[in-house]
């Protein structure tokens, strides 16, 4: 088994998964107006990528230990083909929504299987590792906004930006052909499936379900929507999203210091303050301020995903790969709706700031750079700014729950200093 490999070929299918994020979200306005669709509309079809996703984290966790981590990965790459070639000859709303499906379907399937294959791999630095991972996430959406922006000013639309996911999709396949898994830490440790099932449903456990609902909203349902509603702010959007993946990136990457520092608990509360504070600041920001207030953002959520998993499953060790397939698949189930909810509270923003004298089909129609199309879009990057501050209720309510297991939580030696 060659470790190295195979940790190099899960981060380059997280790099997929993460693309997938940064040109869907900078294709929203052109499916808006290719397929004549609602913010509500556009919404569940985002969506539709975090319920394909929960769906194969709620089957493909507990299948990691019956059929073996390399047949969810192969699973994950055929998924991940189907996806991209579904949502380029895409024709209308539903075909669009069903691509999107398959790709989430295939993104989820990367999680279910690599986050146990890291903690199997690395069973004393899971925390740190799994930040490690999960580097690739902002990672790949960094990658994936840079390739939206230059393409898309080179002229060229969305389909050609999401044909791009085929050289990264063939890279992980080719590292991952062939290599022997090693069985999940939880069969190794000859925990049985009883012991796992009541693990998980633990009163603590499912508050950190819970929590992870909230952490999941704050970190993933502003970045679908930042591209689109800060670009109608006034500043290019995508680059915006870069930015706050690429502090993101970093910030994972150096997660050993923080997890020493710190402590998984201390990283999640100070995430939650940060969080918040950038969240209320694009609300109220405008022009290059929108900037400073994205970066304190990304700040925020830097650290949330992968260390609920690690913190989690250090804590519940005997829930395994269900546990934090539970975990993800949670996360990005609530995602899946607070989207759209999202979505329809940008249109319901929308209908409030709209003129008396004004229509929105005579807005919307205006011609690009003209008095009329300004104002529209004036009134859509309002709408989304406003809906962006409603979200950091979130963090406020999960900065009260970490510092209360903080304070109760029983002592334990700080975690050794990893290597970044």
């Amino acid at each position: 088994m060659n470790a190295k490999r195979l940790f190099l070929a899960s981060k380059i299918a997280l790099i997929v998964t993460a693309m997938s994020f940064a040109i869907r979200g900078g294709a929203a306005g052109s499916w808006a107006a290719q397929f004549n669709l609602t913010h509500e509309q556009i919404g569940w079809v985002n969506g539709a990528a975090f319920w394909g996703f929960t769906l194969a984290m709620v089957f493909g966790g507990p299948l990691c230990d019956a059929l073996g981590l390399g047949r969810i990965v192969a699973f994950a790459f055929v998924g991940h083909i189907g996806g991209i070639l579904l949502t380029i000859f895409a024709w209308n709303y539903w075909s669009l929504y069903a691509g999107t499906l398959v790709f989430g379907i295939a993104n989820g399937s990367v999680e279910a299987a690599c986050n146990p294959l890291i903690t199997t791999l690395f069973p004393n630095d899971k925390t740190t590792r799994l930040n490690h991972f999960h580097v690739w996430f902002p990672g790949g959406i960094v990658i994936g906004g840079v390739i939206a922006y230059l393409l898309g000013n080179a002229g060229l639309g969305w389909k050609p930006q999401f044909a791009t996911m085929l050289l990264p999709l063939a890279i992980y396949g080719i590292l991952f052909m062939g290599q022997p898994f090693p069985k999940t830490e939880r069969v190794q440790r000859g925990v049985s499936t009883g012991s796992m099932w009541a693990a998980c449903f633990s009163p603590l456990f499912l508050l950190m379900v819970a929590c992870m609902l909230m952490t999941a909203t704050t970190e993933l349902v502003p970045g679908q929507w930042i591209p689109d509603i800060l670009t109608n702010a006034g500043v290019p959007g995508i680059l915006v999203l870069a930015m706050i993946n690429g502090i993101m990136a970093i910030g994972r990457q150096c997660a050993g210091t923080f997890v020493h520092k710190l402590s998984p608990l201390g990283m999640l509360l100070c995430s939650t303050v940060l969080s918040a504070l950038g969240l209320y600041a694009m609300s109220h920001a405008s022009g290059g301020m929108l900037f400073a207030a994205a970066a304190l953002f990304a700040l925020g959520v830097c650290f949330f995903w992968p260390t609920m998993l690690g913190y989690t499953n250090d804590r519940f060790p005997n829930t395994g790969a269900l546990g934090l397939s539970i975990m993800g698949g949670a996360g990005m189930l609530c995602v899946n709706f607070m989207l759209a909810v999202a979505g329809r509270s940008i249109d319901d923003g929308i209908a409030l700031r709209i003129p008396a004298a004004q229509t929105k089909e005579a807005l919307a129609a205006a011609s690009a750079g003209s008095d009329l199309n300004l104002q529209w879009m004036k009134i859509q990057g309002d709408s989304g700014l406003h809906t962006l501050g409603k979200i950091a209720i979130l963090p406020v309510i999960l900065f009260f729950i970490f510092l209360v297991l903080k304070l109760t939580s029983p002592k334990a030696q700080p975690a050794p200093a990893a290597a970044n």
